[in-house]
């Protein structure tokens, strides 16, 4: 069967004004395809998915969704959901092949017939600089714990704003940039593969640095005003057990997922914990004069990316407190909580501690859910219709935590589900699957899910 109303008996949600932003997102990698199409050239998640063993299956996104060739379509699709906007991701090598030198008229010209697809559909586009997609040439050289890449990342910024930003109002420099350096450059999971944690530093420093550059060189190039700002993903870091070792894991964990990012962001310098702490083990941020002032360039809006809170012990299971490196232990205990398919917690009321806790900690940023959503193992009918009860609650669970943090102050504003396609979701391939919509990769027929109806109606219903 295919409905076309939910039979869910997940309640519709409530509490939210008829002013409130809805979406939904993507990035261009998971879903666009078309890799060798137009001048685009490879990017640093071309070369990755191509190392043996790097990611499930082999998988790659040389087809993906083939958003590319399918786009027309897809936005037909977010307007049958009802949605007020659509936040996608602009390929860096598509745009700026080998990221230096003029813009790519063939690349933009794809995003310039979304942004006006996208508006004569009455959907509002929201615009991601860089969801991960570096252009290989720039990894090459160095990557992004080379300074140059913040300004290489400047310029790109400036021609697309030049191109689209007449229709354009709002403008993510990042999106995740603890999953750029810390998973791209440290744990190696994540292009470009590295292992090497003072280069995660260096690569976190220069991101923040990117962005306020970034942001410099648009507002001054700007012919009209325009809303930018930057996405992190985030999570709650609570002691495993009520002891001195477990409150130091959690205020390590804490320092290095998120304040090491927010606290230059907003207050113009890196938490002094976390600078000792790296002290201690022979690390620092490499800091040059100005650059604290640079990141900290006034942005308008914060998107989160929420998914899971966590705890965490300071000791290792054998009670030791270093590691064989001699480093403190900060070790991730998930809490007692049904799980979904990536075996994350599902854990909505750490959703409104985390923005409560945003509201107070860092006051005057208005916030915006970027990402929020579910992988489940989904099971389709004969038709591609899957009634994914789980994946509908865990969206309602999550929106009603955002009510109820709005009803402690915290000025959320919008709420975008990720995602809305099944997509090649990194590392894992096309094994997990995030999306409202059900694609079948082979015919590349697209299915809302009954969460996709259920959230057209939920938004209907906030809006009669």
């Amino acid at each position: 069967m295919n409905p076309t109303t939910t039979t869910a008996r997940t309640p519709l949600a409530t509490g939210l004004p008829p002013t409130f932003l809805w979406g939904v997102a993507t990035a261009s990698y998971q879903i666009e395809g078309a890799v060798a199409e137009d001048g685009r050239t490879p990017s640093i998640w071309d070369t990755f998915s191509r190392v043996p063993g790097a990611v499930a299956n082999a998988d790659n996104g040389d087809v993906a969704c083939d958003h590319y060739h399918r786009m027309p379509q897809d936005v037909a699709l977010m307007k049958s959901l009802g949605v007020d906007s659509y936040r996608f991701s602009v390929a860096w090598p598509r745009v700026q092949p080998g990221g230096r030198g003029p813009v790519n008229p063939a690349g933009i010209g794809f995003y310039d017939r979304l942004v006006d697809e996208l508006l004569g559909n009455g959907i509002a586009p929201w615009v991601t600089l860089y969801h991960w997609d570096l252009p290989q040439e720039l990894e090459d050289a160095g990557g992004w714990p080379n300074r140059d890449t913040a300004y290489r990342f400047a310029d790109y910024a400036e021609l697309v704003l030049s191109a689209l930003g007449d229709r354009v109002d709002t403008f993510t420099t990042l999106n995740e940039p603890w999953c750029s350096a810390w998973l791209g450059y440290n744990t190696g999971v994540h292009a470009p593969g590295r292992r090497d944690f003072d280069a995660s530093l260096a690569a976190t420093h220069h991101l923040l640095l990117g962005h306020g550059l970034a942001t410099q060189r648009m507002r001054a190039a700007e012919t009209r005003p325009h809303t930018y700002g930057i996405t992190l993903n985030m999570g709650t870091a609570d002691p495993a057990a009520d002891t001195e070792a477990d409150r130091d894991a959690a205020r390590r964990a804490d320092g290095m997922g998120l304040r090491l990012y927010l606290d230059p962001l907003h207050r113009g310098e890196y938490p002094a914990d976390v600078v000792a702490d790296l002290a201690a083990r022979g690390s620092a941020m490499p800091v040059q004069d100005g650059d604290l002032e640079i990141i900290s360039t006034p942005f308008d809006v914060l998107g989160i990316n929420f998914y899971f809170g966590q705890n965490f012990a300071g000791t290792d299971e054998q009670g030791n407190r270093h590691g064989s490196d001699g480093e403190p232990v900060v070790r991730a205990v998930f809490p007692d909580t049904p799980r979904t398919a990536m075996d994350w917690p599902i854990t909505p009321e750490r959703f409104t501690q985390l923005l409560v806790r945003l509201h107070r900690d860092y006051p005057g940023l208005p916030l915006v859910i970027t990402e929020n959503g579910a992988a489940f193992d989904d099971q389709p009918d004969e038709t591609g219709y899957v009634a994914d009860d789980d994946r509908t609650e865990y969206l309602a669970s999550h929106i009603a935590a955002v009510v109820a943090a709005r009803e402690q102050g915290a000025d959320v504003r919008g709420y975008f589900a990720w995602s809305l396609l099944d997509n090649f979701e990194w590392a894992y391939g096309y094994d997990k699957r995030f999306g409202i919509v059900h694609v079948d990769y082979r015919s590349q027929v697209r299915t809302p899910k009954q969460s996709a109806l259920w959230f057209r109606d939920s938004i209907a219903a906030l809006r009669s």
